[in-house]
């Protein structure tokens, strides 16, 4: 039922942009127009995105979504492969309509484009090595000469380090697909970042990586789908993620990457 809904909007959408003479397309017309939705992914946050680099694709909750929204649209997903340092930089450039795949609202981001409704809410929170568990509850904790804190760099939990340890050392690690073996290795003791990726990860090394209070973090945050600046786009994606979640698609998908 509700792709029929969304396939009816779409149509509605295309039927009305060539009536417009001598008016710019919409951004939401535009990509009915074009036949593609352009999604912009890391694909080095897992479960939110991992790309595959033997078969060029990606995959995750966020990979599950956008699929979603492209079919509601009636459009191809155009996958487009961004990294964290130059995630802005790639979004002003209009390399894409949609960064998806894990990402955080932020002031910053709110300045330069439109944030669909969230779809999470959680919050930063350290991941450690099992037997060091209850070393690092708090802030305070943490923030001590010796501590060993690995970032991966370009985004909010660079931010959210910088901006709270000032005494322990800040370890800047490139690769955000294995920085959490770094930690299971004994090369750093921890990694602060959002709830939701510390307990994918606890998951993927049981018994040696554990989440610190992920139901408490040090802060709170929300999860959304950063769009290019469009009442229409904004509009169609919240009705879709409120259709998603009322009629279970939503926490179907969920399930099968967090649960």
């Amino acid at each position: 039922m509700m792709v029929r809904i969304f396939l009816g909007l779409a149509a509605v959408v295309a039927l009305l942009a060539p009536s417009a003479q001598g008016q710019q397309p919409t951004r939401l017309e535009a990509i009915v127009q074009r036949g593609t939705l352009r999604v912009g992914m890391t694909g080095d946050y897992a479960p939110f995105s991992a790309f595959d680099p033997a078969t060029s694709t990606f995959r995750g909750f966020d990979v599950d979504m956008a699929d979603g929204l492209g079919k509601a649209l009636s459009v191809r997903v155009e996958y487009v492969r961004t990294a964290w340092p130059q995630l802005t930089g790639d979004f002003e450039a209009d390399r894409f309509d949609v960064a998806m795949g894990g990402i955080s609202i932020t002031s910053e981001r709110e300045s330069k484009g439109s944030f669909s409704a969230p779809i999470m809410e959680e919050g930063k929170t350290p991941i450690a090595r099992c037997k060091d568990l209850g070393k690092f509850e708090t802030l305070a904790d943490i923030d001590r000469p010796g501590t060993r804190v690995i970032v991966n760099p370009g985004g909010t939990n660079e931010r959210f380090a910088r901006a709270h340890i000032k005494n322990a050392e800040i370890r800047v690690y490139p690769d955000n697909v294995t920085i959490f073996d770094e930690i299971a290795r004994g090369q750093a003791d921890l990694m602060i970042t959002d709830a939701s990726e510390t307990r994918y990860q606890q998951k993927l090394h049981p018994g040696v990586l554990c989440a610190v209070h992920p139901d408490h973090p040090f802060d709170h945050a929300q999860k959304a789908y950063w769009l290019q600046r469009d009442a229409a786009l904004k509009a169609f994606v919240d009705d879709w993620i409120k259709q998603a979640r009322d009629d279970g698609r939503f926490a179907r998908i969920y399930a099968v990457w967090f649960e």
